[in-house]
């Protein structure tokens, strides 16, 4: 009985060693192929030298040309105020009047003073021609004849004080006295303003302010007027540049004034500079991080360099660049996630040299 079940455990041993060495697969003295990891793939444009016309809108706020605030400069009661906000006044018109009843009255005696002086001096001189009089005499007599003189003079210039004239012909604005009222020296009483001519100020670029001149035509359109156009022309270029912001000031005459137009109304300036030469390449090759702008540029291996660049201005899809690059260079455009310098890629596009055509671009400038 015990050598049955000797043999039967054998048995089953034997079987069991039989499957094990069926599943166990053969043995392969080869090194398993590494995987191939895929390329790099980025889309690549070329750096283009290409003519390119700037044209940027600007928004400003018209201004009458000349505005003018009206003071009293004698102290008193205000008699007369010709006229309200909005009138219209012509040069030389009376706007205001004081009372200046106290100021011709000594006026009148200054007069009386002057041709006392006179006929003392006159008396002085027969009496020397008889030597009846001193020179001292006729000395103070003199100085006496010249203060009375100055006094009425100074008396005369403070009455035509007393009443203010308009000094250009233009629309009262302001009106912020009543007659009656008692009124110090230098209080602001009117408004007056020149609507013949409306001027804006708008903010430009330092970039584009080397290029603008005196008398250069511009494009305008005034929001509340509808969509019409209107000829302007830069009459003033600013001296100075904001060092926060970057920017001139540039003022911009609108002559003549379109029906419509006041002050303080909201206007857009398009201002078109002429064609210039400029390295292009799209604006999307452009990155940025803290240590400024750059590029990464495919070189003949294969593999990517990151450039510093330093871009100009920006229009529609392209930006100018001033230095860091050369033309015909390309840079990548698309395929950024996971880059680094010295990566190799593959170009997965062609792109052509640019054009030497001339090309009109709206100019969206960031530092302005």
């Amino acid at each position: 009985m015990n050598s049955q079940i000797q043999s039967l455990r054998l048995l089953l041993l034997l079987v069991g060693a039989t499957l094990l060495v069926a599943c166990t697969p053969p043995a392969d003295n080869k090194p398993a192929a590494k995987r191939q990891r895929p390329p790099h793939l980025v889309e690549v444009a070329a750096v283009a030298r290409d003519d390119v016309q700037y044209q940027t809108i600007r928004t400003g706020t018209l201004r009458a040309q000349r505005t003018v605030r009206i003071f009293n400069q004698e102290e008193g009661r205000l008699t007369r105020l010709t006229s309200y906000a909005g009138d219209r006044v012509e040069q030389g018109d009376l706007l205001a009047a004081m009372d200046d009843a106290l100021l011709k009255a000594q006026l009148n005696k200054a007069v009386a003073t002057r041709r006392q002086a006179q006929q003392e001096i006159s008396r002085l001189r027969a009496l020397e021609r008889r030597n009846l009089a001193t020179d001292e005499e006729l000395s103070r007599a003199a100085t006496a004849l010249e203060v009375a003189r100055a006094e009425e003079a100074l008396l005369n210039t403070r009455l035509g004080y007393t009443r203010m004239l308009a000094p250009f012909t233009g629309v009262v604005t302001e009106r912020l006295v009543e007659p009656g009222d008692v009124l110090p020296r230098y209080s602001h009483l009117l408004t007056l303003s020149d609507p013949a001519s409306l001027v804006t100020d708008v903010p430009v670029s330092e970039l584009l302010l080397p290029h603008l001149k005196l008398g250069d035509e511009v494009s305008v359109r005034i929001d509340a007027t509808g969509d019409f156009r209107y000829a302007g022309t830069i009459q003033r270029l600013y001296p100075t540049v904001d060092p926060k912001t970057r920017t001139g000031t540039v003022e911009v005459l609108i002559d003549p004034v379109p029906a419509g137009a006041l002050p303080g109304q909201l206007c857009r300036i398009t201002l078109t500079l002429p064609a210039l030469q400029r390295l292009l390449i799209p604006f999307a090759a452009v990155r940025r991080d803290t240590s400024g702008e750059y590029v990464y540029v495919l070189r003949g291996n294969g593999k990517v360099q990151r450039r510093d660049i330093r871009s100009e201005l920006i229009f529609d899809d392209l930006a100018a660049v001033r230095e860091g690059l050369d033309i015909g260079e390309k840079v990548v455009t698309k395929g950024f996630l996971g880059l680094e310098d010295g990566k190799a890629v593959k170009s997965v596009n062609r792109t052509a040299s640019g054009s030497n055509k001339t090309s009109t671009k709206t100019v969206n400038d960031p530092r302005s």
